[in-house]
């Protein structure tokens, strides 16, 4: 009976001990990731699975702008601050107590980065620095542009309400701003991949190395195409009859494409540039302005 005792009390303890470690790693999580809260933001430091391999960044915001920086570091850090909008001071003898919570959610599985803030009425500002290695897709609606620098991967752009500036990047992209300007740098293309630039409301300024080999689709409607770029352009295709439904008491209808095609350097891959209120400026880096 007393050893039947000794062997439950020492299983209890097992179970215990058990308990502990298990409590204790859940609470060492948030440490091994660094979060803290700093002034009126917060910043979390996310080790990526495997550092040898490039990551993946997807930060999507209804509110707020985003930079992203490329650096040496293997892992990513990312800072989250609410915009101060609040007005000083006081109202009717009242102090103000400023709500500066971010919401800011980060989760990361096999070097893939999800960034979000649970605020959808506060502005807030992402900083994202990351392995140069990096692919992003960076979107947000309203409040903030989009500003990317050293970073070469594939490149998602889209702001809505915003600009979006790429500076020194490397790979592919594909950028978008509805109501804003796209100014692009770019050391080095993919020469495997598509790219595509756009603008509603703003000019599409994009500076290419200078043996860019490329296939160019052009559509703008308000607004010039300038190139630093020889660009042989093809001849426009013929009229082509989309739909003759006129023996069954239909139409005729034709339709002839607006865009402009051409080449660089022989061609290669296919480049778009689509605008509609806004200049369009084909750059080749080392050329004089």
């Amino acid at each position: 009976m007393e050893t039947y005792t000794s062997v439950n009390a020492i299983n209890k303890h097992l179970h215990l001990f058990r308990a502990i470690v298990i409590l204790s790693a859940i609470v060492a999580v948030p440490l091994a990731w660094g979060a803290e809260t700093v002034g009126n933001g917060d910043r979390v430091v996310v080790p990526l699975s495997d550092p040898a391999r490039p990551a993946f960044v997807k930060a999507h915001l209804l509110q707020g702008s985003i930079t992203v920086k490329g650096g040496t570091a293997n892992n990513i850090v990312v800072e989250a601050r609410v915009r101060d909008t609040e007005h000083e001071g006081s109202e009717g003898g009242m102090h103000r107590i400023p709500v500066n919570t971010t919401g800011l959610q980060v989760e990361e599985e096999n070097n893939k980065v999800d960034i979000g803030a649970d605020s959808t009425q506060r502005t807030v500002d992402l900083t994202i620095t990351v392995p140069t290695r990096t692919s992003l897709s960076l979107h947000t609606v309203n409040d903030g542009d989009i500003n990317v620098s050293n970073v070469d991967g594939e490149l998602d752009v889209n702001d809505v309400n915003g600009s979006v500036t790429l500076k020194g990047v490397s790979g592919t992209v594909v950028a978008h701003a509805l109501n804003g300007k796209v100014l692009v740098t770019l050391n080095r293309i993919n020469p495997s991949k598509p790219m595509a630039f756009s603008s509603l409301n703003g000019d599409i300024d994009v500076t290419f190395p200078p043996d860019l080999k490329a296939n160019l689709v052009i559509s703008s409607d308000h607004g010039e195409v300038l190139s630093d770029f020889d660009v042989a352009l093809q001849a426009r295709a013929p009229e082509q009859i989309k739909e003759d439904t006129r023996n069954s008491g239909g139409s005729y209808h034709v339709k002839i494409d607006k865009t402009v095609h051409g080449t660089i350097n022989g061609g290669g891959q296919e480049i778009q540039f689509r605008n509609f209120n806004g200049n369009i400026y084909i750059r080749k880096a080392g050329a004089k302005g």
